[in-house]
């Protein structure tokens, strides 16, 4: 049991074999090592173990607040699921923001472990901290916004109100290994297959009823000022200040035209790192500026919506018409994220402002996520070039009318193309000898940054304890933006100690669980006042550091004993020093390529493991005191290199 302030101190445990809800409060060390949200469900899963299936009844799939969640704490309108991912074998969170995490902690739960699987499709409705039940049988099938608008009417309330959803479409009910979560107004938990997880279960959906009951700071004069310090430098931050910092203005998407100009922006399966040098090599039409966040905000915009406690409105909600297959058809979602319009468009060869928005809107009715589906997109068409196909369907580079039916090929596995390409890029590259032609790193698709251009976004995907992923270490902040210092983007000496140090510092946010742009602003000295004045428990940075390594360490742990280690710190090929596949950047990364032998050497040393692993001193060090333990001594060392 807890009594620190931003915790409500139950979790519901729901058996979904038996159709049994209990209730626990959070044991008050593991609140201290653990913190919440990101940190709190992976030792929740670890109760579970690194040797389930992860598609398989014994996975748990834990839906989790922090103590800052749903608080006056700016940006705190985050939730976290947390579970085994089927994508990649690994432990895996993935949060969305707008406002079901803030509901769920006003519900009265701080989070809800999904245990075991139910017979027949159900939902969970939560209300008053507690968690009922219900028959989904009426609502298996539906896509995401149909299942949203029939559980507002089913429920009494009103959805965007005082109602969230979070729901699974034909994605997750059909076994897509990278199957989101999606939010009302179009936010996503979008990678790492939880939508699969959650559809294993047959849970179609959770919707959380609530009023608004904030939780109050236990130290209100600390809280304050952690508070107004954090708005100041918020306001003040070319990026993050509202109505006109870049993020505001422009949303995610101010990154297009900044990664193009520096040559960081992978383009047609990564064989280019810009589309102006796609444009220069083969004659293409191609222009990064026409699906830019300023492109999007001068002629599709129509509204900026936000999250709980969010003064930075990212959210870009646009509406466009697109003509498809002779069909007038209207699009008007939320949101045009840089990462999606990356891997639906230049990714895939092409740079159609209008029909990325369908696609994205096409993603996530169906329920599965944007940055996979590009990837797999872009897969497809260069295995199709090359003959790869051939025996199942081929599909041309920057083929939109082909991409946006296939999205939904791949929601319901109702093509040979689609149901392959569900399967993720592991299991793609397996089946028809294509890893040359996977930008996987265990098993999830890269994002939208470079790693030849910014090289701490090559050892920051190599080390992800989830697969590829720019949140886990956001090197760009440091590379690009120049927080909270400008480095070398093309130097790779210091990116090991500057990666696991970012590793660290998101893994605090997420297990707050406040959003990850606050760190465009605010710094380790903002999180110290606002957890001490929220909780009540004073720390010092170096503890708050400390408690993100230790979770940052606990994932890494449970992905040892899933059996991974430096062999899977790995890069595609085409970006490494010295690989025979090596594909040498363009323009002003002209030649670059990873050097991810020297920059794993440097992490490795930073974060005290051996081969890529957490020794047994290391885990006593940081009071990991769950699981059997590596059994691999610091004193270790490292196995000889092949000859």
């Amino acid at each position: 049991m807890t009594e620190m302030g931003g915790y409500r101190d139950r979790v519901a445990q729901v058996d979904l074999g038996d159709g049994d809800v209990s209730y626990e409060g959070i044991d008050d060390a593991d609140a201290e090592k653990y913190i919440g949200a990101r940190g709190l469900g992976v030792k929740y899963l670890f109760e579970a173990g690194p040797d389930v299936d992860p598609l398989g009844p014994e996975n748990r799939l834990a839906f989790m607040t922090g103590p800052l969640t749903g608080t006056q704490t700016v940006m705190s309108g985050r939730i976290a699921l947390v579970t085994k991912s089927p994508l990649t074998g690994t432990v895996t969170d993935s949060h969305h923001g707008g406002w079901s995490g803030a509901r769920l902690k006003w519900s009265g739960l701080d989070g809800i472990l999904l245990d075991g699987e139910s017979d027949d499709p159900v939902y969970l409705f939560v209300e008053d901290g507690e968690v009922e039940i219900r028959d989904a049988s009426h609502l298996w099938g539906k896509e995401t916004d149909e299942a949203i608008d029939a559980l507002g009417e089913e429920v009494d309330g009103a959805v965007g109100k005082n109602l969230s959803v979070m729901t699974i479409g034909p994605g997750g009910e059909n076994g897509v290994r990278y199957a989101c979560v999606m939010n009302e107004d179009d936010r996503a938990s979008g990678r790492g297959g939880t939508g699969a997880v959650m559809g294993s279960k047959n849970v179609k959906a959770v919707v959380v009823k609530s009023g608004t009951d904030m939780p109050k700071p236990a130290d209100p004069e600390t809280f304050q000022e952690g508070y107004q310090q954090a708005m100041g430098v918020i306001q003040e931050s070319e990026v993050t200040a509202p109505n006109e910092g870049g993020l505001s203005v422009y949303g995610t998407n101010v990154l297009m035209n900044a990664t193009e100009e520096m040559d960081g922006l992978p383009t047609k399966n990564a064989k280019y790192t810009s589309t102006r040098a796609y444009n220069d090599a083969e004659g293409i039409d191609v222009d990064a500026e026409r699906v830019s966040g300023e492109n999007v905000e001068e002629n599709i915009l129509v509204n900026d919506p936000t999250c709980h406690s969010c003064p930075v409105a990212c959210k870009k909600e646009v509406e466009t018409n697109v003509t498809h297959k002779g069909e007038d058809m209207n699009v008007h979602m939320e949101s045009y994220e840089y990462e999606s319009a990356f891997a639906l468009g230049p990714n895939s060869g092409h740079t159609h402002r209008d029909e990325i928005a369908l696609m994205i809107q096409r993603c996530n009715e169906v329920g599965v996520d944007t940055i996979e589906v590009g990837n797999m997109m872009a897969m497809a068409m260069e295995m199709s070039e090359e003959g790869k196909l051939d025996d199942v369907e081929t599909i041309d580079w920057g083929d939109t009318e082909r991409m946006i039916d296939l999205i939904g090929e791949i929601g319901n596995r109702s093509s040979d193309l689609g149901d392959l390409l569900a399967e993720g890029a592991d299991r793609v590259a397996d089946a028809k000898d294509a890893h040359d032609n996977s930008l996987a790193v265990k098993g999830q698709s890269i994002p939208a940054y470079d790693p030849r251009c910014m090289k701490g976004m090559g050892i920051a995907y190599a080390t992800s304890n989830r697969g590829a992923c720019h949140l886990r270490a956001y090197t760009p902040a440091a590379e690009i933006l120049g927080i909270p210092e400008k480095v070398d983007p093309y130097e790779w000496e210091g990116k090991g100690e500057l990666t696991a140090t970012f590793q660290d510092l998101h893994a605090i946010s997420d297990s707050f669980d406040i959003c990850k742009f606050n760190a465009f602003a605010e710094g380790i000295e903002e999180y110290v006042l606002q957890y001490s004045g929220m909780t009540g428990r004073e720390v010092t940075e170096d503890e708050l550091f400390e408690a993100g390594e230790r979770v940052y360490n606990l994932e890494r742990y449970f992905n040892n004993l899933a059996g991974f280690d430096a062999e899977d710190d790995d890069l595609p090929g085409r970006f490494v020093e010295g690989h025979p596949d090596a594909v040498p950047g363009q323009g002003g990364s002209e030649g670059e390529l990873c050097e991810l032998d020297e920059m794993k050497a440097e992490y490795y040393e930073t974060r005290g493991w051996v081969d890529g692993v957490v020794p047994d001193e290391k885990l006593e060090d940081l009071g990991i005191d769950v699981g059997p333990g590596t059994g691999v001594s610091a004193g270790d060392s490292a196995a000889p290199a092949d000859d």
